[in-house]
């Protein structure tokens, strides 16, 4: 199994920046891709930003230029810098890490960071 321990959200007004952190633990040998999804009320949950092990990153589209994902591979622990931050980008934001298994991926959450950008 792998926990995932965020931290970093809160109330910021728009325009401000948040550093969130995701310290993974348990059996994290061989964890792929690591990244941050979010989800706002009454909506489905996306991703923001993913980066592989070897430092590929991926970003959705409303977060390029704003946002920046990095990765510490000898601590275990994903970080997602955000700047100028907007209301629209008010949602809980969950740490994800992924792991290949014999026929397939192993998924693994965090518990959820809400981050609440308003004046």
């Amino acid at each position: 199994q792998v926990q995932l321990d965020e931290s970093g959200g809160g109330l910021v007004q728009p325009g401000g920046s948040l550093r969130l952190s995701c310290a993974a633990s348990g059996t994290i040998f061989s964890i792929s891709t690591m990244g941050w999804y979010r989800q706002a009320p009454g909506k489905e949950r996306e991703l923001v930003a993913d980066i592989t092990f070897t430092g590929y990153k991926k970003y959705r589209d409303s977060v390029k230029g704003r946002f920046t994902i990095s990765r510490d591979n000898t601590k275990n622990v994903v970080y997602l810098q955000m700047n100028s931050l907007r209301p629209e980008d008010t949602a809980v934001y969950y740490c994800n890490a992924r792991k290949p298994g014999p026929f397939s991926w192993y998924t693994y959450w965090g518990q959820g960071t809400q981050v609440t950008v308003s004046s």
